[in-house]
């Protein structure tokens, strides 16, 4: 036994097997020397009645001097009967990000993870949370164990997307198929949130306490903003009255024009189906969307259009393949670049179009609520699945909204957008209403009859 200077360290040979010099001035304080020359400092103690070793750290990282403080601190806490050894086998026993993120997979899969209003996640959405994991996720945090994660290694990560680190030509399991994996504010945006996700699942397993992406700010991306005016509206109806020309963009036409009167998404006109089609009701009773079952109001220019084209069709989807197939119509995305580009209205998605419809309801002075209800949105809760009869407000919000589009559409001109606040507009379209009812009621008895 001996002091643990420098001097006694490098002195300190061990030629057949290794062994251990003690400190004499701090009892359990020792170095461990190996044939090859490697030294490492350790203290040795006795907890729960087995004698524990817990190696500091190797010399020349470590000091005499720092081995010794480390030491002093360990041997403080085993002296309040923690134990340091078992502490540090269990972290290495922690689960990694990667063994986490298998698992969570594997739920994924499975339906296991709920998304909005406590439903299992689309197929669309956990493809796309398959895709960040394995090519974003995984590679930045793979080997991170996930009791170490904090907000700084997650904001890194968040940086590093943003920077485009991650970014790469992936092989797909489609023929020929490769993914242009892009890095950017709103892929950074979305992977930090699918993160947190990822950990929230991870506090619920009891493996973590708290999340620690909560709190992170995320960047803003392509706020989506853009709306078509009164005249892009009635460009966007000449477009469409030239494609027409065109035999193979019929029902692309019509699909577009749908949209642009519904404010529906693009997925759920393209597959839409008859039976999801209530033409006495005047609505769709949407089996499936992005907020599960859905009722939405539609005007009475969709109505006419669906009547027609339900005298001709009998098949399974509002707009079927083109060969005969029972399936939806597949075109659209190509159809649609080729409509647009080079056009004025180049770069509008079918998104636009939907908010577009939101806006125009804005500007006719219909109520949040309203709007929210004829777009399927969750603030508009009125529409439930419960629901079998429309209210006839939303009825005729939607009458409203498709009339005024569908006129800019076919190229008319409005002089005013906003809806009249005017007493005495207001008192004539009062009695031009009840003059309705008294006309229908007096009626009633004879159609009876």
């Amino acid at each position: 036994m001996a002091k643990l200077t420098k001097r006694v360290i490098e002195a300190a040979v061990a030629e057949e097997k290794d062994y251990v010099l003690w400190d004499d001035e701090l009892p359990g304080f020792g170095l461990r020397v190996f044939p090859t020359g490697k030294r490492s400092y350790l203290i040795q103690y006795r907890s729960s009645g087995r004698s524990r070793r817990y190696t500091i750290g190797v010399h020349g990282v470590w000091t005499p001097e720092t081995a010794r403080r480390e030491a002093k601190s360990q041997l403080g806490r085993v002296a309040q009967g923690e134990d340091p050894a078992e502490e540090r086998a269990v972290l290495n026993k922690a689960v990694s990000m990667k063994e986490l993120c298998e698992v969570y997979m594997q739920d994924l899969k499975d339906g296991l993870i709920l998304g909005k209003g406590g439903r299992p996640k689309k197929k669309s959405t956990v493809d796309i949370d398959l895709g960040r994991i394995e090519r974003h996720v995984i590679p930045l945090l793979g080997t991170r164990r996930v009791k170490d994660l904090t907000k700084a290694i997650l904001t890194k990560v968040m940086r590093d997307i943003m920077a485009g680190k991650t970014k790469a030509f992936i092989k797909t399991n489609k023929l020929r198929g490769r993914a242009n994996v892009r890095g950017g504010p709103g892929t950074a945006a979305r992977t930090i949130g699918l993160i947190g996700g990822i950990l929230t699942y991870a506090v619920d397993l009891g493996i973590i306490d708290s999340n620690p992406a909560h709190g992170i700010k995320r960047p803003k991306d392509n706020v989506r903003s853009r709306r078509l005016s009164d005249g892009e509206y009635r460009i966007l109806g000449r477009m469409l009255r030239e494609a027409a020309q065109i035999e193979k963009f019929g029902p692309t036409i019509e699909i577009i024009r749908q949209i642009a009167l519904t404010g529906c998404r693009r997925s759920e006109i393209i597959t839409l189906k008859w039976c999801d089609v209530d033409i006495e009701g005047s609505c769709l009773r949407l089996a499936e969307s992005k907020e599960g079952k859905s009722v939405r109001p539609i005007g009475l220019p969709v109505v006419e259009f669906l009547e027609r084209r339900q005298c001709a069709d009998n098949g399974t989807y509002v707009f079927a393949g083109p060969r005969g197939e029972d399936t939806f119509f597949g075109g659209l995305p190509n159809h649609w670049n080729e409509i647009f580009l080079g056009s004025p209205l180049e770069g509008v998605t079918p998104h636009v179009l939907r908010h577009s419809f939101a806006s125009i309801g804005n500007d006719l002075g219909f109520t949040e609520v309203t709007i929210a209800a004829l777009m399927g949105h969750a603030k508009g809760t009125v529409t439930s699945k419960y629901i079998h009869v429309l209210d006839a407000a939303l009825v005729m919000a939607a009458d409203t909204l498709a009339g005024y589009i569908s006129a800019l559409l076919d190229g008319m001109v409005f002089k005013q957008r906003a809806y009249s606040l005017d007493r005495e507009a207001r008192r004539t379209a009062l009695a031009e209403f009840i003059t309705r009812q008294q006309t229908s009621t007096a009626r009633a008895p004879a159609n009876r009859g």
